[in-house]
């Protein structure tokens, strides 16, 4: 902070201190959480043990983003007696209403009862910053053939930013579009030095969410809390892809999504840290990436159900809530399943095994799913029209 003008000062060289927080400044946010986090522990709230941001009394729920609230609740009464205990505290705040939409996701309810996750906002916040809302629309969002550095490439100089785009795009692709994720995890490697190629892939990317702008995610109503997993790789995906002399040349690609209920709840495609020396090895390092994320969820999901009362028939129990894990390599199966390291195996890294103990505790089983059946191969490779389409009805329901 500068001393401001008119600001006499008996010695030169003197700043201020500041003794509350300011917008922008490096310790804020941590400062805004605590006041937030410090009052809801005084209005008798609980913090989830496995998302911060997640609190929870009995018989409401709420999701915090910055200072973005979502609240679920029994009785709207708990709801007015919230806000009213926050606005005493000093908190300027907003009611917004049904859960219409909320950062930047629309919810929409169909005639069956279903719920449509959308994101047409931003859809069209992309379109217009690229200048493609009278582009033609095509069936697939990622060519088949994998995107490489294309190192001998023209560079990139449009009229629009590539970084904004893609980070735009990213935002979609976490939140109601798994089906866009694998592209958008191609372009996003070439953020700081795109080549004319790789804003070909965006356009064509673009091309296909304008054909399918009114789409996202469909929940289902539950007829059960079915917690499963798919998980796929892509063994050396960038191999005559990019240069052979790189290392990324020899890294594998691995998906997974995790649903609840037939819902997608999270899914993943990145390329995988470590190089596997075979396709068994690149699908077993993918369910073990699959497994950090599962175990997790599982605990949240346990946590939440003990917290509020649910419906007869959605009511489980730690032991009744076993996680199902699909994969479709029989070679990571058996190893995950039978855990016997041979010499075909003992090189793997010993922390790729963590998950065993899950499996012998009856937390998760891993069973065999047909390829045809793999959800999780659109989030590791580019696929022909049918075989997309026919994963993204079973993911997302259209």
């Amino acid at each position: 902070m500068r001393v401001p003008c008119g600001f006499q000062s008996k010695k030169p060289g003197r700043v201020l201190k500041l003794i509350r927080s300011l917008y922008g400044a490096k310790d804020a946010p941590k400062l805004w959480a605590d006041l937030l986090f410090n009052t809801l522990r005084k209005e008798g709230y609980t913090q989830s043990k496995c998302d911060l941001c997640l609190w929870y009394k009995k018989d409401i729920f709420l999701i915090l983003y910055v200072d973005d609230c979502g609240i679920s609740y029994k009785s709207e009464d708990l709801v007015d007696d919230l806000i009213a205990s926050l606005i005493k505290r000093g908190f300027k705040l907003t009611k917004e209403g049904t859960f219409a939409e909320f950062l930047g996701i629309q919810y929409s309810t169909t005639d069956d009862g279903n719920i449509h996750l959308t994101q047409q906002g931003l859809i069209g916040k992309i379109l217009d910053a690229m200048d493609m809302k009278d582009c033609k629309s095509n069936r697939l969002p990622a060519a088949c053939k994998a995107l490489g550095m294309d190192t001998d490439g023209i560079p990139f100089d449009g009229p629009w930013s590539y970084p904004s785009v893609v980070g735009m795009l990213f935002y979609l692709s976490t939140n109601t579009r798994p089906d866009i994720a694998f592209a958008v995890s191609q372009i996003a490697r070439f953020t700081h030095s795109p080549k004319q190629s790789h804003a070909v892939a965006v356009k064509t990317l673009v091309r296909y969410l304008k054909g399918t702008i009114a789409k996202g995610t469909i929940v289902r109503k539950p007829s059960s809390m079915k917690l499963e997993t798919f998980c796929d790789a892509d063994f050396c995906s960038l191999y005559h892809h990019d240069p052979d002399d790189s290392v990324s040349s020899a890294k594998s690609r691995s998906g997974y999504v995790i649903k609840l209920a037939g819902c997608p709840l999270i899914w993943k495609s990145q390329l995988m840290q470590s190089i596997a020396l075979s396709t068994a090895e690149a699908e077993y390092y993918s369910l073990s990436l699959a497994m950090r994320a599962l175990l997790l969820i599982r605990a949240l999901l346990l946590e939440m159900t003990s917290n509020i009362r649910m419906p007869p028939d959605l009511v489980v129990s730690p032991d009744q809530f076993m996680a199902t894990v699909h994969e479709d390599n029989t070679a990571a199966l058996s190893l995950a399943v039978n855990q016997r390291v041979t010499s075909r195996t003992r090189h793997y890294d010993v922390r790729r095994h963590f998950f065993w103990a899950a499996i012998q505790d009856s937390q998760v089983e891993v069973v065999y799913v047909d390829t045809l059946r793999q959800e999780a191969d659109y989030l590791t490779k580019g696929m022909p029209v049918e075989g997309f389409e026919r994963i993204r009805v079973l993911v997302q329901g259209w």
